[in-house]
């Protein structure tokens, strides 16, 4: 691999330098051999044969600067203080065959100084739910951290019950959080001059160019952050528990606690049960990522080049970013232009799936058995289905719109129509039901079923033969939505 290890080079006040405490009896739980050439991992003899040990902590390479990040936050809205990596160490940092800078970070491995009340350890079921939506998210084209291999081990934890821990070696284009910044002006402000210009030029060199590189850097972060939120919105994704210290400044998804893919639709759906106020409910996610940079933002003024007039700027591109991409994606969905009468359809169809609590993905998907039904079989099974939920009134809703849809349909290029659905609505995204088959096998030492929905989220965008008929089946329309609890 190509190391730049860089982070190791600041401050020594922004982290903690430890190696990981080791697992007992780590042994291989699955491991992501495209990312692992992705990374330049696989050219390494040393690092594939002791793949096992390094995840589970009991070697080191040399190459490798194990280090505890520190960072603060705001969680639920409320001013958290100290932070930091809790239980996992950014272990190298290495350039990819695409020249990307890239994290390795090691999760649920032990002890460091801003542990807290924690215990450093991660257990099997949220290792593999990270594991599997990490990869699921990137291969339905959203940025995302990923990772490159779990393993299991004898260590005992506790959470509701004892559990067996687990590391994850989880791999990002950066870990550094909105927190970083928080932490920097309350605890070592003379660092955020420094530090502002390593962001700058670490991951937004382009903005060197810009007579106002700082203003361009936030400007960039909020656009980013923006679209990844509109994908989100799009692929039916809810993070859960967004927090200022689980929002990255590249734009990319990281920190996977009680995530959800949403199956009925249901925009107020809270997929964290210690939600209680329903703060990271799927329909407040765009206003949440503003609330976290409008509450990020303010901590730059003490940079002499930033005025509060200039981060107004910086912030204003957030909401019209994040409708273009969103409403852009929406009608892409659709297989039709961004214009005003396929909006309007758009959001017609979403009042139609929300009224008769219709599957999110099975729905968009089976539009296709609409438009091409002799071209695809698999769809047009999906839209009888949908169809046979709803009751004489919403057949008639569902009529008068897929008239009207059909309509404008004919006035696009139905090639590029066809293109666009196929590329834009998964067949697959990862159910909370299908993430709980393969915990509960690998709870009994069987991981076949994670490398069977490894390789299906693999290719989310097509009909495969290694799929089951559970894979793609909602919940029952009156069944109720699956909490998911923060304990990892």
């Amino acid at each position: 691999m190509r190391y730049q290890n860089t982070y190791v080079n600041l401050d020594t006040r922004l982290y903690h330098e430890q190696p990981p405490t080791p697992l007992d009896n780590p042994r291989a739980g699955h491991f992501n051999t495209p990312l692992a050439q992705q990374l330049g991992w696989a050219d390494d003899d040393e690092l594939m044969a002791r793949w096992v040990d390094i995840l589970g902590g009991q070697y080191v390479p040399t190459a490798f600067k194990p280090l505890a990040m520190a960072y603060a936050g705001h969680q639920f809205g409320q001013w958290a203080g100290q932070l930091g990596d809790g239980r996992g160490l950014l272990m190298a940092q290495v350039l990819d065959n695409n020249d990307q800078l890239q994290d390795l970070h090691l999760k649920g491995i032990g002890l460091t100084p801003y542990s807290r009340m924690g215990d450093g350890r991660a257990v099997l079921r949220s290792t593999i739910r990270e594991y599997l939506c990490g990869h699921a998210l990137t291969q339905l084209g959203i940025p995302s951290s990923n990772a490159l291999g779990f393993v299991v081990s004898d260590t005992k934890v506790r959470r509701e019950r004892m559990e067996a821990g687990a590391a994850l070696m989880r791999v990002a284009d950066s870990h550094i959080r909105l927190g970083h910044v928080e932490w920097i002006t309350s605890f070592a402000p003379d660092l955020l001059s420094e530090f502002t210009d390593y962001m700058i030029d670490t991951y937004y060199p382009k903005c060197r160019d810009s007579k106002a590189p700082v203003l361009a850097f936030l400007t960039a972060v909020v656009e980013r952050t923006a679209r990844m939120i509109a994908d989100w919105q799009l692929i039916g994704f809810a993070h859960g528990v967004m927090n200022t210290d689980n929002l990255s400044i590249t734009g990319s998804t990281l920190d996977f606690g009680p995530f959800g893919f949403m199956e009925r639709f249901n925009p107020a759906w809270i997929n964290n049960h210690s939600d209680h106020t329903g703060r990271y409910a799927y329909q407040n996610q765009p206003a949440i990522g503003h609330w976290n940079l409008n509450i990020w933002l303010p901590h730059f003024m003490r940079l002499e080049e930033v005025t509060r007039d200039g981060l107004s700027d910086c912030l204003a591109p957030y909401e019209a970013t994040f409708m273009q991409h969103y409403q852009q994606g929406l009608c892409r969905k659709l297989g039709l232009p961004h214009e005003k009468d396929s909006l309007t359809l758009a959001f017609e169809w979403l009042t139609l799936l929300e009224d008769n609590l219709l599957d999110y993905t099975n729905s968009f998907r089976a539009l296709l058995g609409l438009i091409a039904p002799d071209e695809h079989p698999y769809e047009q099974q999906l839209l009888a289905t949908m169809t046979a939920e709803l009751d004489q009134k919403a057949q008639k809703v569902w009529q008068d719109w897929s008239i009207s849809y059909l309509a404008q349909i004919e006035l696009v290029s139905f090639e590029q129509a066809i293109n666009d659905m196929r590329a834009n609505n998964p067949v697959y995204v990862l159910r909370n039901s299908m993430a709980q088959r393969a915990i509960t096998a690998a709870e009994q030492g069987q991981f076949e079923e994670v490398n069977r929905v490894f390789n299906l989220l693999a290719d989310p965008y097509q009909v495969q033969d290694i799929a089951t008929e559970l894979d793609s089946t909602p919940p029952m329309p009156n069944a109720p939505q699956m909490p998911i609890s923060c304990s990892s």
